[in-house]
């Protein structure tokens, strides 16, 4: 299972562009994917990262017992031949695939499959996977049933419970369960899975190379045929937008994500419609959203009316018009409003300094000392309308330069602080941060949003870094997972939409209308973009 991952740019949803059909064979299978990561992930731990570059190159290395089909959703073997969910719709087994082997020559069995069950469970939360535990806390066991089949158990019903197990990451026993201080940090830097391609190298600050597995089990399955048909992919880390245009203009980079800017404005050079290509495209993947997340465990942020109010103070419309030409949307709440669980009927809050300056006067913010920033006492202690966000993308510092002059006009200092990824992770799992700007990925179709907006994800490291408490929301939550009719629990989430948008612990950003990329000539796919996915396994290099 992919879960809801962070991200530095707004979206990253991206299609590709070939009405070619089929490629003649030959030279594809020696050539090597030049793709953008567009950052350094912070781990290559499956268990324990939960930034979306590392689930990128996990996605080609690493295997789940079952894959979803890129244009149906539905659900196809994978490590597992087959399976079956019981009458009761709580027990669900796998047969494993024969003659399996990971990367390292070792034979995969199912106690790598029961174990990699464990860990996410390990009750001291061994192996850091806090991140993960929401989505199996309602699996009560996993159970080797004979030498190729395990069998989970569900305590009880759940809508999500057979997607859990059967989009699991599976990692092998032999080098996870029991690794010493120095085994741990070289699971950190490689990667070892019994997917279409090998993790070779890392290199710091650069690349990540993978090369292509002459013995994945998918080489001979029919199923698979016309996937994974790179001879490698050099995974690059350039993240600065201008710099991975010219690079792909070089031919340095097969593929590059564009924001709506650089597809507009950047991309119109002589190269362009020559040797690169740009695309715009929709797709019903789920879409990812920024936002600016407030540390709701800080005295500044407690108060509903201090979110509100700031986020009266960010001009949305003029950011969408002045940078993405009107091709994204103000977001009104926690997911994406394209989907079937966001309430239609909530509004994007409006750019308004005058209503916003009348909220805070209510609450209590005036300048005392003529310094032309508000403040307030607090607890006996005067507090100054001053705090830090800390931003992971110099790209992204305009829009945010936009808030901090609308806000300074109105008493309200803002810095902006960029801060380099790994440190960014960091200050999250602290919780060290005033205010923070980032994004999430789209996450699954059916969506469930205990990871990031149950009260008790905020522990452990978990993704509710911004400390989001409503007890409502909570029981809605809780409901919802355990309503197995999508209509019903439809309209429960709506609910939670609609509190969570009124509580204001984000200030959500923009939603993405359409996916933007460029992409060199030599690379073809079958079509723009598959239903549910880019398809990005579909794709060859034609020299």
């Amino acid at each position: 299972m992919r879960l809801i991952t962070l991200f530095l740019v707004l979206a990253l949803a991206v299609g590709c562009n070939s009405k070619k059909e089929s490629s003649k064979s030959g030279s594809k299978a020696a050539a090597t994917f030049k793709y953008n990561l567009g950052q350094q992930p912070t781990t290559m731990n499956p268990l324990s990262s939960t930034d979306a570059y590392s689930s990128r190159v996990q996605a080609y290395v690493v295997e789940s017992l079952a894959a979803r089909n890129d244009d149906t959703y539905d659900w196809e073997p994978s490590l597992a031949s087959s399976f079956e969910i019981a009458p009761n719709g709580l027990e669900y087994t796998f047969t494993l695939r024969e003659g399996v082997k990971w990367h390292d020559g070792k034979p995969f069995t199912a106690e790598d499959v029961k174990f990699s069950f464990d860990a996410i469970l390990h009750p001291e939360n061994k192996y850091k996977t806090a991140h993960l535990r929401p989505y199996f806390e309602n699996i009560a066991s996993c159970e080797i049933i004979a030498p190729n089949k395990v069998k989970f158990t569900a305590k009880k019903k759940y809508f999500g419970n057979f997607n859990v197990v059967a989009g699991m990451d599976i990692v092998p026993k032999h080098l996870y369960a029991d690794p010493d201080e120095e085994q741990k940090k070289v699971l950190n830097k490689t990667l070892v899975g019994t997917g279409p391609y090998i993790f070779e190298e890392f290199k710091r600050g650069k690349n990540i190379i993978l090369k292509k597995n002459p013995e994945w089990w998918g080489n001979n399955d029919p199923a698979q045929k016309g996937k994974h048909q790179f001879g490698g992919i050099l995974m690059r880390f350039v993240k600065d937008g201008t710099i991975a245009i010219q690079r792909a203009e070089r031919g340095d980079l097969d593929f590059i994500a564009l924001n709506a800017e650089e597809y507009m404005k950047k991309t119109n050079s002589k190269n362009w419609g020559k040797k690169v290509f740009k695309v715009k495209t929709q797709n019903q993947a789920p879409k990812g959203y920024g936002f600016i997340g407030w540390n709701m465990k800080s005295d500044l942020f407690k108060s509903r009316e201090v979110r509100l109010a700031l986020y009266h103070l960010i001009n949305r419309r003029l950011m969408i018009k002045k940078f993405d030409f009107d091709l994204n949307l103000p977001a009104t709440g926690p997911w994406y409003q394209q989907s079937v669980y966001a309430d239609p009927s909530v509004k994007p809050i409006e750019y308004d300094p005058k209503k916003a300056l009348e909220i805070l006067r209510k609450d209590g913010w005036k300048d005392t000392d003529g310094d032309a920033i508000l403040d307030k006492n607090i607890d006996g202690k005067k507090v100054n309308f001053s705090f830090t966000i800390l931003e992971p993308n110099k790209e992204f510092v305009k829009y945010l330069t936009i808030f901090k002059e609308d806000a300074k006009k109105a008493g309200v200092d803002v810095n902006i602080k960029v801060v380099e990824w790994n440190t960014f992770i960091k200050k999250l799992d602290e919780r060290g941060f005033d205010a923070v700007r980032l994004a999430w990925s789209g996450g699954s179709v059916d969506l469930d949003p205990k990871q990031i907006w149950h009260s008790s994800s905020y522990q452990n490291k978990g993704s509710n870094f911004v400390g989001y408490e409503n007890k409502k929301v909570d029981k809605l939550i809780d409901e919802a997972r355990a309503t197995i009719d999508k209509q019903a629990r439809i309209k429960k989430l709506q609910e939670v939409y609609r509190e969570i948008a009124n509580d204001v612990p984000y200030a959500f950003l923009f939603n993405s209308k359409f996916a933007f990329y460029g992409h060199t000539k030599q690379t073809k796919r079958p079509k723009d973009t598959f239903n549910f996915s880019v398809g990005l396994s579909h794709w060859w290099i034609e020299k």
